[in-house]
């Protein structure tokens, strides 16, 4: 997905240049070099370095001993400082601790991101993740990361509450398509808009390998803000060959249970 602002002929103009260096310089951990960023975003070398220069000035980038660039230590205080400072994450990763513990699988916090369009974003957004103490193979999931709303449990069960009638799920599918990420992505207007139905009448939301082969998830809805609109989603993400979808189904009032005050007043029927 481009997630670079440019003007209708493709060229990125004032402050967007410096916004997209710095997103695409967020995708390399490591750094990158001055020709590995050019490629990357599609601008003159020249604009890119100005850029990389204006970053450097404020302290969001630094560039090491190799000469390459990467975050600088100001970026990454000011988003630890923002991240740690939302009331969410404090109150729901002790949550998410005991769930990775009982489950031995990935617990997440996340939201559904901010479309600007009157209409729910298509992606969720993951505010905390708590691995489990113990096991060798871990998901690929990140505070920070996206996946797309209609493929997760955690996506599914935010648009539960937000496209409440067919029609509404019909012009939202309708504004871009669904990927089918697996074979068992749901991608139709009609089978999503059923989804979503059995996900409000039962209070959560299952991704049967739907987002990603071999992995299975279970999300119920987080009041944080609001006793009736879900702020979030917790989920227990696990790998299927080591905890099937059937048990985290048959765990799911313990799942609620754990999240104590964070319920809401929709905690399934």
């Amino acid at each position: 997905m481009d997630v670079i602002p440019r003007r209708d002929d493709g060229r990125l103009v004032g402050s967007d240049r410096v916004l997209a260096v710095l997103k695409i310089l967020a995708r390399f951990p490591d750094g990158a070099g001055l020709d590995e960023l050019t490629r990357a975003i599609g601008s003159p070398k020249p604009t890119v370095h100005r850029a990389l220069s204006s970053l450097c000035r404020a302290g969001l980038a630094d560039r090491d001993a190799r000469g390459h660039y990467l975050l600088g230590d100001e970026f990454l205080r000011m988003a630890f400082f923002h991240h740690e400072a939302r009331p969410e994450h404090l109150r729901v990763r002790p949550v998410l601790e005991s769930l990775a513990a009982r489950f031995g699988e990935a617990a997440h916090y996340a939201v559904l991101d901010v479309a600007g369009s009157g209409m729910p974003g298509r992606e969720v957004v993951y505010r905390a993740k708590v691995e489990p103490p113990r096991g060798a193979v871990r998901l690929t999931s990140t505070v920070g990361g996206r996946n797309p709303a209609h493929s997760t449990a955690v996506g599914k069960l935010l648009l539960a509450y937000r496209l409440d009638s067919e029609d509404a799920v019909r012009a939202w599918v309708r504004s871009a398509p669904l990927e089918a990420r697996t074979a068992r992505t749901v991608t139709a207007a009609d089978e999503l808009h059923r989804e979503l139905e059995r996900t409000r009448w039962r209070g959560y939301a299952l991704d049967d390998q739907e987002n990603e082969f071999g992995v299975n998830c279970l999300a119920v809805p987080v009041h944080v803000t609001s006793a009736t609109v879900p702020s979030g989603a917790v989920s227990v993400s696990a790998l299927a060959y080591r905890t099937p979808l059937s048990a985290l189904v048959d765990a799911v009032d313990e799942i609620r249970a754990g999240l104590g005050g964070l319920v809401g007043l929709g905690g399934g029927r």
